[in-house]
């Protein structure tokens, strides 16, 4: 598969590998139907098909979905939002510029903020800096103040005070440094760097109010402005994570088993990983925390022994994991076998799987998907 962006392609061939490690202007007609209990059923697809992108749920309960990445339009500054209540996609206003590799945060004025990535603009290790904010109640999005740095493949975290911590990334390799962004006044600020740096997707607020971040595992104080490193992960640690209800963190592993931190202790626990990772496979290409308390997985890349050679194609394995027993269970596929796809917990507890890259087998490569789906536990 030829990408636009050897850095977009490098995240997929990272999103692959790590599966095998753990081996409103136009809308669709399509409406709901609610699947049975632990199973997934189709839902009306997006307007655009599109990885990379990131996906928002808004305070009236519908979700943003914004940028990303495809075959045929490239780098992509079309949004558009989910209303579960019809099952229809409807685009609305497009990003002031196009992003892939950026990220997303609800803020608590109801808007959202999207910072970074990268575009066709950004060749010779450059990155955006650029920020912008979705006004739910119009539908457009307006530019905001520009991060201090440059950055893609980094994380933004809502703290308790409102203000949102940027951290890592990359530009011409890892970047340690982190920034603030003030929504009062829309512009950003410098903080603490990490002790190393971080090209990573994975961060979560803790109860504690202090930020996690995996790959390096740094934590941040936002009384201090400081990170501190915490206990090395035992084993590989990557996304999906999930906070869970008693504030210990859920991490996908490798096929050396799945982990869950404990942050009052600092200590590591690794647990077997789903029954559908396998040495030949992954099925953890995504994943949330359901209002069940159970954690939903799904998606990944599936290694075929094919002739004349070996083939990674995806499949739509699912799996919930249970942490008060510490062992998951298979539930239903996903209709559409996918990786890199949005999980979007709704409302209503089901949870939304849209786009992401599919396995072709008649072009014999990956083809990004505007799909959608719903899990229903």
């Amino acid at each position: 598969m030829v990408h636009l962006n050897v850095q977009r392609s490098e995240r997929v061939h990272t999103l692959l590998f790590a599966g095998l490690l753990t081996i409103g202007l136009v809308a669709t007609s399509s409406t709901p139907a609610l699947a049975g209990s632990g199973g997934f059923n189709n839902t009306g697809s997006m307007n655009v098909a599109r990885i990379d992108h990131r996906a928002t749920l808004l305070a009236n309960g519908e979700v943003l979905v914004a940028g990303g990445f495809n075959d045929t339009d490239g780098y992509l500054a079309s949004t558009e939002v989910y209303n579960p209540s019809t099952g229809k996609w409807t685009l609305t206003g497009s990003m002031t510029a196009p992003r892939d590799g950026h990220d997303a945060v609800l803020l608590q004025n109801g808007q959202v903020l999207v910072a970074g990535g990268i575009n066709a603009s950004t060749s010779n290790c450059r990155s955006l800096a650029s920020a912008e904010l979705y006004n739910p109640s119009t539908g457009t999005w307006t530019a905001t103040g520009n991060m201090t740095t440059g950055r893609y493949d980094f994380t933004l975290t809502l703290l308790s005070d409102g203000e949102v911590l940027a951290a890592g990334g990359a530009a011409c390799g890892a970047l340690p440094s982190a920034e603030l962004y003030n929504p009062a006044t829309g512009t950003w600020t410098a903080t603490g760097s990490m002790t190393g740096g971080n090209e990573t997707d994975w961060a979560l607020l803790l109860q504690n109010g202090e930020v996690f971040v995996v790959g390096n595992d740094n934590l941040y104080n936002p009384s201090t402005g400081t990170w501190t490193t915490t206990t090395p992960a035992p084993i590989f640690a990557h996304a999906p994570l999930a906070l869970l209800p008693n504030g210990d963190v859920f991490a996908a592993g490798t096929i050396q088993g799945n982990l869950i931190y404990n942050p009052s202790t600092a200590q590591w626990i690794t647990f077997a990983p789903p029954p559908c990772t396998t040495t030949k496979q992954g099925c953890e290409s995504a994943g949330v925390l359901l209002n069940t308390g159970k954690v939903l997985v799904a998606g990944g890349a599936t290694y075929v022994n094919a002739q004349p050679y070996p083939i990674e194609e995806t499949n739509g394995l699912a799996a919930l994991f249970d942490p008060s027993i510490l062992t998951s269970a298979s539930t239903g596929s996903m209709s559409k076998s996918r990786l890199g796809e949005s999980m979007t917990v709704l409302l209503n507890g089901q949870a939304l799987v849209a786009g992401g890259d599919t396995f072709d087998k008649h072009l014999g490569h990956l083809v990004q998907i505007a799909s959608a789906e719903l899990y229903t536990p």
